[in-house]
């Protein structure tokens, strides 16, 4: 066999490894398997560097692992608004007019109504990391559960929640 056979082997004999690894780091098993893509990818381009890989496989674990952090770190620099300081300099203070109060209570009703509508987990999931200041570890621990899924239930609330509001 040749050197890329050999690797295609290797590649898919631990896919499934790198994908949970990968999946672990992002939280979402499609983006993990995107990113166990772009590993192979890169460690293919590798194969013609007439640099030899000692252990393949902790090198395809470290592509994984930089390629998921890197993934991590630049979605959540896209979630955060680059202008947030400008944003909370517009919010009115406690002297909103009546309008302003009304429109606030309504929507903190829609906020209500639409947590009560969520699973009881996702719901406390919710509320233990946006209201309670809890880690996702934290809570993950709490309800016996793993963070990734904490993540998502955290998400799904929080895409729930906006959905509500929108109407």
């Amino acid at each position: 066999m040749n050197a890329r056979a050999d690797t295609l082997s290797l590649y898919l004999t631990h896919r499934p490894a790198l994908i949970d690894y990968a999946a672990h780091i992002t939280g979402c098993r499609a983006r993990a398997e995107d990113v166990v893509q772009d590993a192979w990818l890169r460690f293919g381009d590798r194969l013609d560097d007439s640099l030899a890989i000692h252990n393949p496989v902790a090198y395809l674990y470290r592509v994984v692992r930089n390629l998921a952090y890197d993934l991590t770190r630049r979605l959540a620099t896209e979630r955060r608004q680059p202008d947030g300081h400008d944003a909370l300099d517009g919010l009115e203070g406690k002297d909103a007019g009546p309008e302003r109060q009304v429109a606030g209570q309504h929507e903190l009703q829609a906020l209500s109504d639409a947590l009560a509508e969520l699973p009881e987990r996702t719901r406390l999931a919710f509320e233990m990391h946006r209201l309670g200041g809890f880690t996702l570890q934290q809570i993950a621990e709490t309800l016996g559960v793993s963070t990734a899924l904490v993540h998502q239930l955290v998400h799904d609330a929080l895409a729930h929640c906006m959905e509500r509001l929108e109407r």
